[in-house]
């Protein structure tokens, strides 16, 4: 099963170019291609929700390359949110991120 992270955003026009970009370069960090996929947003009281699909290569590249080494939680799905989530703050975001399913 594929990880799937649903974001949330109020400035979704902004956020969601930064997150393009930051999954791209990380795409090239891994060396793997289609390694993610974004979904259609829903709107909800302001607020923009969309999700983001990891794929099974890029997965196992961030699982076995030591970039997670220094991300914090309980579980391997907790600390791989976490390592995404941090990921995308050093790349000027400001989205929210919840784990839906792994």
């Amino acid at each position: 099963m594929k990880p799937l992270f649903q974001l949330s955003t109020r400035k979704y026009d902004e956020e969601i170019i930064l997150v393009k970009n930051a999954m791209v370069q990380l795409e090239e960090k891994c060396n793997v291609k289609n390694g993610f996929a974004l979904k259609e947003p829903s709107m909800m009281a302001g607020w923009a929700f969309f999700n983001i699909e990891l794929s099974t290569e890029m997965l196992s590249v961030i699982e076995t390359s030591g970039m997670m080494i220094n991300a914090q939680g309980v579980g391997f799905s907790e600390q791989l949110k976490n390592f995404l989530g941090h990921y995308l703050e050093t790349k000027g975001s400001n989205v929210r991120i919840k784990k839906i399913d792994y």
